[in-house]
């Protein structure tokens, strides 16, 4: 074992690491002294040190949005006009976060591969691709397409692209990357084994996004190809609606470099993230961190004032992508059951909370611009999201709504 391996463990008090060292394969222990030299322990340190340290009082405000449905039909001609444009010019791409697995669901893989109960059923993947295919129709464009796994996953999605053929979208044009990941800690600030030759990592938070785009060159291949917006959203939205062109000729028209999309809450006691000020810049206060009070606060018109929910589709210009790509986000703890490997060897089943994970959010990046440009879109039209297995957010409450968008569709066609 190289000596600066023990040295790093030894510095930072993680020698346990090599507890079973001498009882591994040649190929464990490679595998283990490669992870241990990837690890930011410094960084794990000062996470850890810093846990309990409350985020600093800001004062929260109300933050302007515009309504989709009430821009008058002049801007909307003009926004759509620009917008088509820079798709048909090769301007935009794509990037769903699909880093995750579809325990919720029961489904036994990515959440990407989950097959939607359809009257013909069909994978997110695969709906999300016919989607990018009538874009193709209409504009003669292939939209490049980025898709964020995790190490949890990758393998198993490209598996699925592969076996599909890709859904008959050009190969060239899907491009795969892995989103970052952070080792836990036990509540001593020691890193969890999770077997005798691996330590336990777990992917970074979406906020991790933004520096998996950097650190895997896309941001690089985005500026090669001319790429100027870059529209970002979760994999479960079975309605996401990313190339959207009034909304990418009103970013453009406004000269803001981030715009997002919000649904109105259904009711103040609904449990999402609503967009605000915070210390005077664009941001997101969950709803575990909003007042009673603040929730139920109605302007003159008797809407919420605290009533935009952002669910997670976002506008990027490549600008600052690069900003916010060259700089970490901060990160947010979180206890979760972790199982682990005592010091006996034996692999335990945590039934409690026992170790931290740390995670940045995607949110926390809209700080880095002075204004962000918030649409309120109809939640029936654009947001059908599949979480739990039963109930809201289920495959049956998404399969309703994309139904229902669709037949829609065909009858204003």
């Amino acid at each position: 074992m190289e000596e600066e391996i023990k040295e790093k463990l030894k510095k930072y008090g993680q020698e346990h690491v090599l507890a079973f060292y001498n009882e591994l394969t040649e190929g464990q222990k490679r595998k283990l002294e490669e992870q241990v030299k990837k690890i930011d322990f410094s960084l794990l340190d000062e996470l850890f040190r810093n846990k309990e340290e409350k985020m600093k009082e800001e004062t929260i405000e109300p933050i302007n949005y515009e309504i989709r449905s009430k821009l008058e039909n002049k801007e909307k001609k003009l926004y759509t006009q620009l917008g088509k444009q820079a798709i048909r010019s090769g301007k935009v791409a794509v990037c769903q976060m699909a880093g995750g697995q579809g325990t919720r669901l029961g489904h036994n893989g990515p959440k990407g591969t989950y097959m939607v109960p359809l009257a013909i059923p069909k994978s997110i993947f695969q709906i999300f691709a016919e989607k990018l295919q009538e874009i193709n129709k209409e504009y003669s464009v292939w939209i490049p397409w980025y898709i964020m796994t995790s190490d949890e996953n990758n393998e198993e999605t490209i598996d699925f692209f592969e076996k599909n053929k890709y859904f008959n979208y050009p190969k060239e044009k899907v491009s795969f990357f892995r989103q970052g990941k952070l080792a836990m800690l036990d509540t001593q600030g020691r890193v969890i084994l999770n077997k005798k030759y691996e330590i336990k990592e777990a992917a970074d938070g979406n906020g991790g996004i933004f520096e998996a785009l950097y650190r895997n060159n896309i941001l690089e291949k985005m500026k090669e190809e001319d790429i100027q917006w870059l529209g970002i959203g979760n994999v479960d939205n079975i309605l996401l609606n990313l190339v959207d062109p009034l909304w990418i000729g009103m970013a453009e028209s406004r000269k803001v470099l981030l715009s997002t999309k919000t649904v109105t809450k259904v009711n103040p006691t609904e449990k999402v993230g609503v967009v605000c000020k915070i210390g005077g810049k664009p941001g997101v206060i969950e709803y575990t961190e909003i007042s009673e009070q603040m929730a139920n606060l109605c302007d003159e018109n008797g809407q919420l004032v605290y009533g935009q929910s952002y669910f997670g589709c976002a506008l990027y210009n490549i600008n600052l992508l690069e900003k916010i790509g060259a700089k970490k986000l901060p990160y947010h703890p979180a206890f979760k059951k972790c199982d682990y490997i005592a010091e006996n060897g034996e692999l335990v089943t945590a039934e409690t909370a026992n170790a931290y994970k740390f995670e940045s959010f995607i949110f926390d990046s809209f700080k880095f611009t002075d204004e962000v440009l918030f649409l309120n879109v109809k939640r029936e039209e654009e947001f059908a999201p599949i979480k739990n297995k039963i109930g809201a957010d289920s495959p049956e409450t998404a399969k309703k709504l994309y139904e229902a968008f669709k037949k829609k569709l065909e009858n204003l066609n």
